[in-house]
C-alpha cells in the first residue's frame, strides 16, 4: 500500500451506474482531487437489470449498492467514506476540506443532511415500493416531498454559509454531495423557487468542468439519448 503524501498513483477502480447520485458523488471527487493523477477504471453496474445482485458484486458489497472504489488494495463501499478517504489520502490534491475543525464539522453537517436525510428517501430502494403500493404519481410526489424537506434546512444553512459554494468560495465536500441531488431535484421536478442560496451555489457548481465532466450523460454507461 502507497502512503499519503508519496509520488505513486494507486490503482483505482470504480464500479458505478450513471444516474446514481451516490456514485456520481465519487466521481466528481475524484476528478476535483485530480483526474490526470488519480486515474481510475471504470466499471459500470446496470442497477436497473439488477447487476448489483450478483454473486461477483455481492462479494465485493453485501448491501448490493453502487458505488464500490477499490484502491490501495483497499475495498471501500459507501460514498461517503470514499470521498473521506480520498481527501485524507491525497491532502495535497485540491483539498476539500478546510483546515479548522469548526468549519469541517459544519460542512461534515451539510454532507449528512443531504447523504443521510435527503437522498436515502427517494433512491432507487424507495421509490420503486411507493410507485408498486401507491402509483406512480404518489412516487412522485413522495420524491419531491422529501427533497423539499431537506432542502428547506438545507437553505437556511447556506443562506448564512454560502459564498460562491456551499461554504464560501472554496468547493468542498458539501457542493460534492449537492451537485447530484440538485439534480434528482430537477429530474424529480422540484420548484426550486423558494431555495434561492441552492440555486445560487448550484449555478456555479455546474459551470465547474469537473461536474460537467462527471455527470451522468457523460458517462461510458449512459444510454444514447
Amino acid at each position: 500500500m502507497t502512503q499519503a503524501g508519496t509520488a505513486e498513483v494507486p490503482k483505482v477502480t470504480l464500479y458505478s451506474y450513471f444516474r446514481s447520485s451516490c456514485a456520481w458523488r465519487v466521481r466528481l471527487g475524484l476528478l476535483l482531487k485530480g483526474m490526470s493523477r488519480i486515474p481510475y477504471e471504470y466499471k459500470a453496474i446496470n442497477i436497473l437489470k439488477g447487476e448489483q445482485f450478483t454473486d461477483e458484486f455481492t462479494k465485493l458489497n453485501p448491501l448490493q449498492l453502487v458505488p464500490v472504489l477499490e484502491i490501495d488494495d483497499v475495498k471501500l463501499v459507501d460514498s461517503i467514506a470514499i470521498l473521506q478517504y480520498l481527501e485524507e489520502r491525497f491532502p495535497d490534491k485540491r483539498p476539500l476540506l478546510p483546515k479548522d475543525l469548526v468549519q469541517r464539522a459544519h460542512i461534515h453537517q451539510v454532507v449528512f443532511l443531504i447523504a443521510s436525510n435527503i437522498q436515502p428517501l427517494q433512491n432507487t430502494q424507495i421509490l420503486p415500493v411507493i410507485e408498486a403500493k401507491l402509483g406512480k404519481e404518489e412516487r412522485l410526489k413522495w420524491a419531491q416531498y422529501s427533497i423539499a424537506k431537506g432542502f428547506s434546512a438545507l437553505e437556511r444553512i447556506l443562506e448564512k454559509t454560502a459564498g460562491k459554494y456551499c461554504f464560501g468560495d472554496m468547493v468542498t465536500l458539501a457542493d460534492v454531495v449537492l451537485s447530484p441531488q440538485l439534480a434528482n431535484a430537477i429530474r424529480f421536478q422540484l420548484d426550486m423557487a423558494p431555495y434561492p442560496t441552492i440555486r445560487q451555489v448550484g449555478q456555479a457548481l455546474n459551470e465547474l468542468p469537473e461536474v460537467k465532466a462527471s455527470a451522468p450523460a457523460n458517462q461510458p454507461d449512459a444510454p444514447n439519448l
